[in-house]
């Protein structure tokens, strides 16, 4: 648990001579977001534009220096965001002399750069990633990331970012979950969302603001897989698989590639269902900054009519004030078919269960971190269906279990 009244901010600047100079106590209007559909951190401040020992600062940062932003705890001092000065802007007004200055992560580069690429059927998820930060000369530390093949892929004039979006997507349709793409302490890599170790929880007593929402404008309830159009141009359909139709029809159609097997192919559309196949719920949360929750990272909220968990869609972190603002997209349960029956007890959400002990997970995904709980009386929170690994979450209802998490069929009753 970390002490918010203790939480202190830093940013230290290199000059063009590998120079390196902390800036603290000249900085005003430090903060950093990470915002839903960009891949590339974002940070900016303003500096008043004194005369130092080796010059104003306004001669020591330019466009292109290092900025490194940095918070401690009183524990823990971390590097929590840096970029590059991409926009440079000295003011001048009566006695007033700032620098003001907007920075990017190099994934930047990629947000910035078109590119022509064609993949062959078979070209696996990393391959395609590594190769486009090769290219744009973006450091790694080894790749995280999915790995499974793709059909034949062929961009034209594609933003860099939107071609690994694109195949992370591709990569997501062929059961291999959620990933995202972000920078940390300089090294790019792709990681799974909802990952993070440590899972920090909001409440009535340390948020400021939730509001909340409910759409059902973008539910898909039926996805027909299509096959390959004949000489007369017809297609004919292969699949239609079923959601929640008690809102109505909400058609998509998922067109077979001509090198992709039609379990593929339907793979693929229930994952569109799973994606979008239940109404969507966000909420936009601000409270006291934790500096170190990132877009992609998976909170639990128990504040206004929430409780549950959520995705990190985009933060924006304000030293200024020592607040953060989250948009936050609901930790969905797989679709829950219609008609669907099941020669085991049926169990549902607010279902009191004994747990027997075991592990209990960060995620409900293949892959996520285990850690061990205490047999015991335990409330089932969200029911997930049985397409996931871990397919239900408890909470312990008293001291005797610990059980925080999620778990597997078969370990309560």
């Amino acid at each position: 648990m970390i002490d918010l009244s203790k939480i202190s901010y830093r940013a230290a600047v290199i000059d063009e001579s590998g120079n390196q100079y902390n800036i603290k106590e000249y900085i005003h209007g430090l903060g950093w977001e990470e915002n839903k559909n960009e891949i590339a951190v974002r940070s900016s401040f303003t500096v008043r534009n004194d005369k130092t020992s080796v010059g104003k600062l306004s001669s020591l940062i330019k466009p292109g220096c290092l900025v490194g932003i940095f918070a401690t705890d009183g524990v823990h001092d971390d590097e929590v965001a840096r970029g590059y000065v991409a926009e440079w802007n000295p003011t001048l007004q009566n006695s007033s002399d700032d620098l003001k200055c907007t920075n990017y992560d190099k994934l930047y580069d990629l947000q910035k750069s078109q590119d022509n690429r064609f993949y062959s059927s078979g070209t696996g998820t990393q391959s395609i990633i590594t190769g486009l930060f090769d290219d744009y000369e973006i450091p790694t530390n080894g790749y995280s990331g999915p790995n499974v093949s793709h059909g034949k892929l062929k961009y034209n004039s594609s933003y860099g970012s939107d071609i690994i979006l694109d195949v992370l997507d591709d990569a997501k349709k062929k059961g291999a979950g959620t990933y995202i793409i972000r920078s940390t302490k300089g090294y790019a890599d792709v990681v799974e969302r909802g990952s993070n170790t440590d899972v920090y929880v909001f409440k009535t007593d340390n948020t400021k603001s939730v509001s909340h929402s409910i759409s059902t404008a973008e539910l898909v309830t039926r996805v027909r897989v299509i096959g390959k159009a004949d000489d007369e141009g017809q297609s004919s359909v292969e699949a239609t698989l079923n959601g929640l139709t008690k809102y109505g029809i909400r058609q998509r159609i998922y067109t077979r590639g001509s090198d992709e097997s039609l379990d593929d192919a339907k793979t693929a559309a229930q994952e569109i269902l799973d994606d979008k196949g239940s109404p969507d719920e966000q909420i936009t949360l601000s409270a006291p900054d934790v500096p170190y929750i990132r877009k992609g990272d998976l909170v639990y909220v128990m504040a206004g009519v929430s409780d549950n968990y959520y995705y990190v869609n985009g933060i924006r972190h304000d030293c200024e004030t020592y607040s953060m603002t989250m948009e936050l997209e609901l930790a969905k349960t797989e679709t829950i078919k219609e008609n669907q029956t099941e020669s085991k007890k049926e169990y549902k959400v607010g279902d009191i269960v004994n747990f027997h002990g075991g592990t209990h997970y960060v995620s409900s995904y293949s892959g996520s971190k285990g850690y061990n709980a205490r047999a015991g009386k335990a409330k089932i929170t969200i029911a997930n269906g049985s397409g996931k690994t871990h397919p239900w979450h408890l909470i312990h209802t008293d001291s005797s279990s610990n059980v925080y998490g999620w778990v597997d069929d078969g370990t309560f009753d």
